[in-house]
């Protein structure tokens, strides 16, 4: 792979910078993060996990309510929250996702929409969370209680 040189200097004094071992393992990472962004856009219905970044400010009251409204219409995606307050009145909050692409897309969009929310940052993974709570296929399918 070539670069132009000022780019491949970036490139080498971000390496430094981060203390990395190699140029090649910054270059993995960031490809890896394209990766995941591009298929979350291009491939809608990939199952992703990730994380909802948002800073926010205001009447804290409303906008936590409007924040823990949407967030329970997306149930099935939002796996965790953590809240901390902020200087200057503002709070930021991350959430641990996981879902469809388009899911987690629609949710940041309706996070979006709440009056306040100042930043949000989606960052997704193609690796996702073992699942949380597994029957057997039998008692599923019966309705029995699994021991």
């Amino acid at each position: 792979m070539s670069l132009p040189a000022e780019l491949s200097r970036q490139l080498d004094l971000m390496v430094e910078e981060r203390g990395l071992p190699s140029r090649s393992q910054l270059i993995a990472e960031l490809i890896r993060n394209e990766l995941a962004q591009h298929g979350a856009t291009m491939r809608p219905e990939d199952m992703l996990a990730g994380t909802i970044t948002l800073v926010y400010r205001g009447d804290m009251g409303r906008v936590r309510h409007q924040l823990a409204q949407t967030q329970a219409e997306y149930l099935k995606e939002v796996i965790s929250s953590q809240h901390v307050f902020l200087e200057d009145d503002q709070s930021l909050e991350v959430l641990l996702v996981q879902g469809p692409a388009v899911r987690l897309r629609d949710l940041c969009d309706a996070l979006r929409k709440v009056r306040g929310v100042q930043q949000l940052r989606l960052f997704t993974t193609t690796a996702l969370l073992p699942p949380l709570h597994e029957q057997e296929r039998g008692a599923a399918q019966t309705g029995d209680k699994v021991a």
